[in-house]
């Protein structure tokens, strides 16, 4: 396949993925401008509404000033002046992320990795800017800057995560010391050990190295004997010799930290997202009703339906806000948290039904999430850490401190995004409080990962198998099992060498001997 043809076949997937999310704004509001409107009204209006509405799920604030007739009909405090929509609906944010990494994933797959990257992206940020300039009038205007910068932002998000799967894991391997204390790195890479990984092609290697400054120019063999240079790219050298300049305990420290962070955030966001689904069917009697009161008819429901689509990922951060503590505010001077709900009128969205309503009894067992979240976490990350030199207490605790901020961070940030104006007057405030949502996040989680950390390391060998340093159980020859006769020993070594074989082998492990 050739550059061109690489780059022309990515632009056209930035092309189909703008056309997507605009055109699930589009498509009911051309169909409500067909049979509501008979086609009267000039039906750029909702072309750029539809435009407005794939901007502001991209994190693009608008200003929006409304008609007098318009003011006086709805009778809002503050609707006379011009007032911003801040609020992301993140369900587009989240279908540009998951189709970026999509299409840099076809990009890895041809031999132009870069230039595929690379023609995605600007046939994206070309295309937004061509929907910003198209978009603007009176009544409802986008923040240019805004609309030109974050809608790329968050495609080459998705692209690159999905073009540069396993770089990370490469610039870790590559700094020196670091291999070995954490988990799924290739133990001995980059040092004067020697020691054995799976490539991504399934088949086991041994990495060869003769310390920090021969990490670039070792030699891989593989199991047919041949042997390859390492394809570590000169850019991940030298980042790894820069991160080889700090102390070893800090190096292992940080990438365990950012590891187990931001999976606590993760999980935090599972149990969330499992929360807002009962929610949802447990308040489903409640919804509908909203949506009878509502009365926007067949293709106002459609339209109202897939709005609430669009603010699922919100109320899923929304309820890990809730866990945290702080809760959210639907409007000035209301609260939805675990001690109890205040509320006054709230915006016409049958999908706030599941919001909870009063006090509730045992509320506050909900802040038990980010503690067991983070606590779990961080025995995973004891249990699987595979350093010769056990870490001290003092370096578990920083790690533990490091995990919580992390977590602390990225739900922070994310509550941030989540939030905004949603309107006129009270509806200026909508969403979490970011910063008190990542101060106890980290808070909790850094507490609760300290003290898994803490917990006692595995008895087993530092394989996590039950054997030593060699895969060997203790008292037995090399390359030979418990209670394997000679003649089969090869054929034992060979069968844990794969996963079947090592999961038969923990089981075997884990029975009393006689």
């Amino acid at each position: 396949m050739k550059r061109l043809t690489t780059a022309l076949l990515a632009a056209l997937d930035a092309l189909i993925v703008v056309a997507i999310g605009v055109g699930i704004a589009l498509v009911p509001l051309t169909v409500l401008w067909a049979t509501q409107f008979d086609m009267a009204v000039n039906w750029l209006v909702f072309w750029r509404a539809a435009v407005d509405v794939w901007l502001v799920g991209n994190g693009v604030d608008l200003v929006v000033q409304l008609d007098p007739t318009l003011v006086a009909a709805l009778n809002l405090p503050g609707s006379d002046a011009a007032f911003p929509i801040t609020i992301a609906l993140l369900g587009f944010a989240l279908m540009a992320v998951l189709f970026g990494l999509r299409t840099g994933r076809r990009a890895a797959e041809t031999p132009y990795r870069w230039v595929g990257v690379t023609g995605a992206i600007a046939g994206y940020a070309l295309l937004t800017a061509l929907l910003v300039l198209s978009a603007g009038t009176d009544a409802v205007r986008p923040q240019t800057v805004q609309g030109l910068v974050l809608p790329p932002l968050i495609f080459a998000a998705g692209v690159l995560i999905g073009a540069g799967q396993g770089q990370l894991d490469r610039l870790i391997g590559s700094i020196p010391g670091l291999p070995g204390r954490l988990p799924g790195v290739v133990r001995g890479a980059g040092r004067g050990a020697t020691g054995s990984s799976a490539d991504s092609a399934g088949n086991v290697a041994s990495v060869s190295g003769s310390g920090a400054g021969s990490s670039a120019g070792k030699s891989v063999h593989g199991l047919n004997g041949t042997s390859n240079t390492s394809n570590t790219s000169s850019n991940t050298s030298n980042m790894g010799a820069a991160a080889g300049l700090l102390p070893v305990a800090v190096r292992a420290g940080a990438a365990a930290a950012l590891r187990s962070g931001t999976a606590a955030a993760a999980g935090i966001l599972c149990v969330s997202g499992i929360t807002v689904f009962v929610l949802i069917l447990t308040s489903y009697a409640t919804i509908i009703g909203l949506y009878e009161t509502v009365q926007a008819g067949v293709l106002g429901g459609i339209a109202l339906t897939l709005l609430q689509l669009s603010l699922i990922p919100n109320l899923v951060i929304w309820a890990a806000a809730w866990f945290a503590g702080p809760g959210i505010a639907v409007g000035v001077g209301t609260s939805v948290s675990p001690v109890g709900t205040s509320l006054g009128a709230v915006p016409g969205l049958p999908i706030l039904g599941v919001l909870p309503q009063g006090s509730l009894a045992f509320g506050f067992v909900g802040l038990l999430v980010p503690l067991l979240v983070g606590f779990l976490a961080a025995v995973i990350l004891r249990q699987r850490a595979t350093a010769d030199v056990p870490p001290s207490i003092s370096e578990r605790l920083l790690t533990g401190l490091g995990t919580g901020f992390v977590a602390g961070v990225l739900l922070g940030l994310l509550a941030w995004w989540s939030g905004g104006a949603l309107g006129p007057g009270r509806l200026v405030e909508v969403g979490p409080n970011p910063l008190l949502v990542g101060a106890l996040v980290a808070l909790e989680v850094g507490i609760a990962a300290c003290l898994g950390l803490l917990t006692p390391a595995p008895t087993v060998g530092e394989n996590g198998s039950g054997r030593g340093a060699t895969g060997e159980m203790p008292g037995t020859k090399p390359g030979t099992k418990p209670g394997t006769k000679p003649a089969t020993a090869s054929r034992a070594a060979r069968s844990g060498d794969t996963g079947v074989g090592r999961l038969l082998g923990r089981l075997r492990d884990a029975l009393p001997r006689r």
